[in-house]
């Protein structure tokens, strides 16, 4: 074996020898760098007679060739074994079965918002929607409260541009479907024929400048409207307790009806209930508002307050469903955590 091929042999040699890439760039430097064995040898030609010189190039040159491809193959090598080994650090084991998305569930709020809807359904009750962002008109006005009545600071209220504001209640929408239900049967009254009656309920989200334990600036009610003419005070305690006894699927309970006040009802009453057993017994607790239609309100519907009567409810949805499972701090319905929302899947 020649020099050269001595040389070759221990650059490949060296090379495999070589763990890691500074230590194969290290290797390197000793053959091919600035004094590296093969570039002296390069440099050594210069001393050679001509005749010589260029066999002795060619030669050094084949060597040097053979050097950066065992170089080159070595790099490779180390590259593959550094990928090699980050696969196997990352690796998915493709046996084991794969990470499922948890079960959804109904938000408890919305629970109740449905089962409100299928119990007054059950009663005959339509359901009815309109906007969030509501005519000062719709809101206040329409529902006996006039821009200097002294009722409208009872309603903490958020006003936008353009005279409207964030409905304060659902009682606007009662309005307007009161308003369509009359424009549908116009025909009917202008003859002096009876009009079928209006029994709906509106529940949705409201806004007011409130918050606290038991108050959220956004919170949930259903407010309920049946006009006819021959409605009383007697069916709106019919249709309530009923409603009531249905909600909380027990009769072991005492409702009464104790006199209030309301612009859009009179005579006016605040509903409460106790609970004859469980964690609530014996508390009094206020579950909603109503009373029987004002007459000017019968009469902003476009109706004869003389012919047609009835009565109008308003309940908090946060507030029952927070008595239905036992939540005493309406804010845990709406921080978003997890793992209070999940138990009622």
């Amino acid at each position: 074996m020649n020099e050269l091929d001595q040389l070759v042999a221990e650059a490949r040699a060296e090379f495999g020898q070589a763990d890691a890439p500074a230590d194969l760039e290290n290797a390197k430097a000793r053959y091919l760098g600035k004094a590296g064995r093969l570039t002296e040898l390069l440099k050594g030609l210069a001393q050679l007679p001509p005749d010589e010189k260029k066999a002795r190039g060619a030669a050094i040159n084949v060597a040097k060739q053979q050097v950066e491809a065992a170089l080159t193959e070595r790099r490779q090598a180390l590259a593959d074994a550094e990928l090699e080994q980050q696969l196997k650090a990352e690796a998915l084991d493709v046996s084991l079965p794969g990470r499922k998305r948890g079960n959804a569930g109904l938000h408890p709020v919305t629970r109740t918002m449905e089962r409100i809807e299928a119990i007054f359904a059950s009663m005959g009750f339509d359901v009815a929607d309109g906007p969030e962002i509501e005519a000062d008109w719709f809101n206040f006005t329409a529902l006996n409260t006039p821009a200097d009545h002294p009722a409208r600071s009872m309603h903490d209220t958020f006003y936008v541009e353009g005279g409207h504001l964030l409905r304060t209640h659902t009682s606007p929408m009662q309005i307007r479907h009161a308003v369509q239900h009359v424009k549908k049967h116009r025909a009917l009254l202008d003859a002096g024929q009876p009009m079928p009656d209006i029994r709906v309920i509106a529940p949705g989200r409201t806004y007011r400048v409130d918050s606290d334990a038991t108050h959220s600036p956004m919170f949930h009610q259903v407010e309920g409207l049946w006009v006819g003419e021959n409605v009383s005070f007697k069916d709106l305690k019919s249709v309530y307790v009923s409603f009531l006894r249905a909600f909380f699927e027990t009769d072991d309970m005492q409702i009464r009806f104790r006199p209030s006040y309301f612009p859009f009802t009179e005579p006016s009453a605040e509903i409460d209930m106790m609970f004859n057993s469980g964690p609530l017994k014996g508390r009094w607790l206020e579950v909603s508002g109503s009373g029987q239609v004002h007459p000017q309100v019968i009469r902003n519907m476009g109706l004869d307050p003389e012919r047609y009567i009835g009565f109008a409810f308003g309940s908090g949805i946060d507030r029952l469903t927070m008595l239905r499972y036992g939540v005493n701090d309406l804010r845990l319905f709406f921080d978003g955590d997890l793992r209070f929302l999940s138990q009622f899947k």
